[in-house]
């Protein structure tokens, strides 16, 4: 028993051994012919692969050939192109040629025709000179016997000659000056008149005049009180604060605050009316609600700039300018709020450009920044023209709004158009009816230098200031002052009154001459 089973176990053995040589063997030629397969497929893929390279080649070189082609055929149509041009710049330069050598031509029989004519002039001139000097000989002759028989001298009638012809050409000048004024007056009055009158209606301003004090109303007079403080602690704090002295009299229920300076007048305004409304007023609280006021007041000042300069459409403008624009708010000229002012200069400046097809805008801001010198001038000395044109300069304004504005009252002379309108806008809005006050002193002042600037001139009898002393009416003597000399007399008391005063607005010169025949029926 035990030897089948070794038997069997051997057989099993040698079929398993004989299975695995077996099956070596098997997959060995399997091997073999996958191997031969692949090389088969490698060699189909590379001739295949060397066919399309030779497709691709052959491909290639007829693109390149009928790319060539096309080159060369664009090559050959631009060398005709090419060609024919040259052929039509050749026939041009032929026949600008042939009209250079005419115009040659023509120059030669000019130069032929001159220098005869030159030998022609040299003979008349030389015939003129021969007959200037006989002329000379018989003048000569002719003055002496003249001499001898009015018995007065060579240079004595030269002398009386001269005063005779220079009286006749002043009378011909005056009267010529005379005939041209009026014609120029009456096209530039009706000009200007329609011009002024359109700007006017078309604005329609209201003026601000601020005065030099304020008044603050009080809930009650036991206020007044509280405001003195004990042994007058509070007002005085306030008013060290403020720069503004504080009136306390027997006005119910207000104080009255006092100042030249607008700005510190109103921060004392707004300052006690906050202390009223808290109801706690002591020295700390004082300067607290001071300084808080002083920063809002900054601000307001930037608000209103930012607003005048949105009004006018003056864009694009130095934060520093609008800063100092808003300050013209609280800055007054004989009355007249400038800010308020420096507007309505900016919108006349506008309407009159329209009106003359100029820049409408640059206008605008010439007219608005034309004072803005006086938010400074209490602090920069010169003349507030001058300053507002190197603060204009300093934030990058152009030359010639800078110009303008240092022009607007002549500091230096003006030299275009918007200076002019710059000019008479500020007159305008200046010297409207009740847009600023003067003191009666210096008022009657420029009506007596009015007077006596007219009254120095030779022949002027009597002279009189009138409406406000926009109109100088003269009476000349009418043996002295011929009508065509009042013109003269009248252009010359002009440019003095404009050389020795300051005024606002223009003042008319009238001379008036007249001839009176006296005789009585007895």
């Amino acid at each position: 028993m035990n030897d089948m089973g070794a038997m069997t176990i051997l057989l099993l053995l040698l079929f398993l051994v004989a299975g695995t040589v077996i099956g070596f063997f098997l997959r060995k030629k399997l091997v073999e012919e996958n191997q031969a397969n692949v090389e088969a497929q490698r060699r189909q893929i590379v001739e295949n692969a060397i066919q399309e390279a030779e497709k691709i080649k052959k491909e290639t070189l007829l693109q390149v050939k009928e790319e060539a082609y096309q080159i060369k055929l664009e090559a050959d149509r631009e060398a005709k192109q090419c060609r024919r041009e040259l052929k039509e710049e050749q026939r041009r330069l032929d026949r600008k040629l042939d009209e250079l050598q005419a115009d040659f031509t023509a120059l030669d029989k000019r130069a032929n025709k001159l220098r005869e004519d030159e030998a022609e002039l040299l003979k008349k001139e030389k015939q003129i000179e021969r007959k200037s000097r006989e002329l000379d000989e018989l003048i000569d002759q002719e003055r002496y016997k003249l001499e001898k028989i009015a018995g007065i001298g060579r240079e004595e009638a030269k002398k009386e000659l001269m005063a005779s012809i220079e009286s006749e050409a002043r009378m011909d000048a005056a009267k010529q000056l005379s005939r041209i004024e009026n014609e120029m007056k009456i096209a530039a009055d009706r000009k200007g008149k329609n011009i002024l009158a359109l700007a006017i209606a078309r604005y329609a301003g209201d003026y601000v005049a601020d005065k030099t004090v304020s008044m603050v109303p009080l809930p009650n007079d036991e206020m007044k009180g509280r405001i003195i403080g004990r042994e007058g602690r509070n007002i005085r704090a306030i008013e060290a604060a403020t720069g503004i002295d504080i009136i306390i009299d027997d006005t119910p229920e207000a104080v009255i605050l006092s100042g030249f300076n607008p700005v510190r007048r109103e921060v004392a305004r707004l300052a006690l009316t906050q202390l009223i409304s808290d109801g706690r007023i002591h020295p700390a609280r004082v300067e607290e609600v001071v300084a808080k006021v002083t920063e809002e007041l900054e601000v307001e000042i930037r608000e209103a700039g930012e607003q005048a300069t949105f009004d006018v459409g003056a864009h694009g403008m130095h934060v520093d300018l609008v800063a100092l624009i808003g300050r013209l708010k609280y800055r007054t000229s004989y009355g007249q709020n400038i800010l308020q002012h420096s507007l309505e200069v900016a919108f006349l400046c506008g309407v009159m450009a329209a009106e003359l097809g100029l820049d409408v805008k640059k206008a605008k801001r010439a007219g608005l920044l034309h004072d803005i010198g006086k938010a400074v001038d209490h602090e920069v000395e010169g003349s507030h023209a001058i300053i507002g044109r190197d603060l204009a300069r300093k934030y990058g304004e152009a030359d010639d709004i800078v110009y303008a504005i240092g022009a607007h009252h002549e500091d230096q002379p003006p030299k275009s158009v918007l200076d002019i309108l710059v000019q008479s806008a500020d007159a305008l809005s200046g010297a409207r009816p009740g847009a600023r006050k003067e003191m009666l002193q210096s008022y009657v002042k420029r009506l007596e230098d009015l007077e006596n600037i007219a009254n120095s001139f030779d022949g002027v009898e009597k002279s009189y200031a009138i409406q406000a002393g926009r109109d100088l009416r003269i009476i000349v003597d009418s043996q002295k002052v011929h009508d065509d000399e009042a013109t003269l007399l009248s252009h010359d008391i002009a440019k003095a009154v404009e050389a020795q005063l300051t005024y606002p607005g223009q003042i008319r010169i009238t001379v008036i001459r007249e001839t009176r025949a006296v005789e009585y029926a007895k």
